[in-house]
């Protein structure tokens, strides 16, 4: 692979530096991946304070005017810790010093200076696009709504703009949607507030900004490319989306098998391998010892998992008594919607033994979880791409998804052709109701009581190729076609 490819990745999250779901792992594994292969990818993102702590920085730039309503910031740069590739670092007190989450307060309000904390993003990738800085990207690649001012900004630069830009859509759900007030302070021309531009039904769209500007479109699955053009997952840009469908590609994510990995994995009490899989039992004794669950010889379900309308936790929970009365334990890690969080609780309570529930998240449990478990359940009512049922195959837990997304594309249901071709790995549901999961996870348990079957669909889900190499190779491609 050439190594003259110079790409700018941009992200407001980025793994193991800050983290609120998958884009960060995706921020991580993808760049590292495309470091791998050759190519010169530095990542962009904000100095939240966590970033601050945990990078060894140097200051590149020290006075760079990005817009009137700002001071003067800095630009800063160093190595991944685990030295995977480069980073830079935009520093500005003003807008990320704070306490709280990346988007949101302690109380769960958005803070009210997200379009000013993230339009500075976009503004500063684009600078990098307009060759004010030593490094010089072929291509600006932005995820999600955090970014999505960049090729703006770009679009109506008064300097030359020698790059291109790809915006990969993770989830369509969150769209950076604000009062068009916002546009003084983001100093955006007028003119580009229209429907043939930022506007979305008379507020500002930062993600809508970033599908009409960019110069092609990802996202992170197949299925979920052709989902989001139709109006019950395109979120009022399903028009949009499906103009530009020449210009759109579905790139199935892969994860990070170095740190998801279970002969090597740090987090696990005991390691195990698809030759050998009595280290994952004992990591289930382990896992239901720290968790008070009573019974490890019966089989674990385990959620990692925000507790939100689209995770379809309120799906699950009119089903949970009868899974327990399967015989099934339950583990769910997550947190979200309070009334959610409170009626878990209460429920872990009144099923003490069969039934925890921690709130909040923890990578150790998370990897924990992984591990111990038998089954691992997404009832999701959409998934652009999903990581967790990848999680579970490459350590020999069985996914039960919905079908949806990128669930469709990586888990096989088990029904006996699939068994008989050696290609399942789960078990897939249609219906968006408990009845559907209910069923489901019936199917599941007559299935585990047969060992073979159930060894079967272990090794098949330990060998599938969830690597980020293969997707990798994809991007550069895109790359390639995209410059040329």
């Amino acid at each position: 692979m050439p190594s003259s490819l110079k790409i700018l990745f941009v992200s407001s999250e980025v793994y193991p530096l800050v983290k609120t779901g998958g884009l960060a792992d995706v921020s991580h594994a993808l760049p590292k991946a495309l470091q791998q292969l050759g190519v010169d990818v530095r990542v962009l993102l904000p100095a939240y304070p966590a970033v601050l702590d945990k990078l060894t920085l140097t200051c590149v730039y020290e006075r760079v005017n990005l817009l009137h309503s700002l001071p003067p910031v800095r630009i800063l740069t160093g190595m991944m810790p685990d030295q995977s590739f480069p980073v830079y670092v935009l520093d500005c007190p003003q807008l990320y010093q704070r306490m709280g989450g990346l988007y949101q307060d302690a109380y769960g309000q958005d803070w009210q200076d997200n379009p000013l904390r993230f339009g500075a993003l976009a503004k500063l990738a684009a600078f990098f696009g307009q060759h004010y800085f030593d490094f010089k990207p072929d291509i600006i690649h932005c995820n999600d709504w955090q970014t999505g001012l960049t090729p703006a900004y770009l679009a109506y630069s008064a300097n030359p703009v020698h790059v291109r830009v790809i915006q990969s859509l993770h989830n369509m759900a969150y769209q950076g949607v604000f009062d068009p007030a916002v546009m003084s302070f983001l100093e955006l021309p007028n003119i580009s507030f229209n429907m043939h531009g930022l506007e979305y039904y008379g507020a500002l769209s930062f993600l809508k900004a970033g599908i009409y500007y960019s110069h092609w479109l990802t996202t992170v699955s197949p299925n979920y490319a052709k989902e989001i053009q139709t109006p019950q997952f395109g979120y009022g840009l399903a028009g949009l989306l499906y103009e530009r469908r020449q210009q759109l590609r579905g790139i199935l994510n892969g994860i990070d098998t170095d740190d998801w990995n279970a002969s090597t994995d740090t987090y696990l009490p005991f390691h195990y391998s698809r030759q050998d899989l009595t280290g994952k039992q004992q990591n289930k004794q382990a896992l239901c010892q720290r968790l008070g669950l009573m019974h490890p010889e019966k089989p674990l379900i385990a959620m990692i998992t925000r507790l939100t309308y689209q995770k379809g936790l309120d799906l699950v929970i009119p089903a949970i008594a009868d899974i327990l009365a399967e015989g099934a334990q339950l583990a769910i890690l997550g947190s979200g919607d309070k009334d959610l969080e409170n009626h878990l609780k209460h429920l872990a309570t009144r099923y003490q033994g069969t039934l925890s529930v921690t709130i909040g998240y923890d990578e150790t449990l998370a990897h924990q979880l992984e591990a111990g478990a038998d089954i691992f359940l997404m009832p999701s009512r959409f998934e652009p791409c999903g990581l967790n049922q990848l999680y579970s195959m490459r350590y020999g837990t069985i996914p039960l998804v919905r079908r949806t997304g990128g669930l469709a594309d990586t888990v096989v249901d088990t029904t006996p052709a699939n068994l008989d071709k050696g290609i399942a790995t789960g078990f897939i549901f249609d219906a968006e109701d408990h009845h559907a999961i209910l069923h489901s996870i019936q199917r599941a348990l007559l299935t585990f009581r047969d060992k073979a079957t159930w060894r079967q669909l272990q090794e098949n889900g330990m060998n599938y190729d969830c690597s980020w190499q293969q997707s990798a190779k994809q991007y550069i491609q895109l790359y390639k076609q995209v410059l040329s």
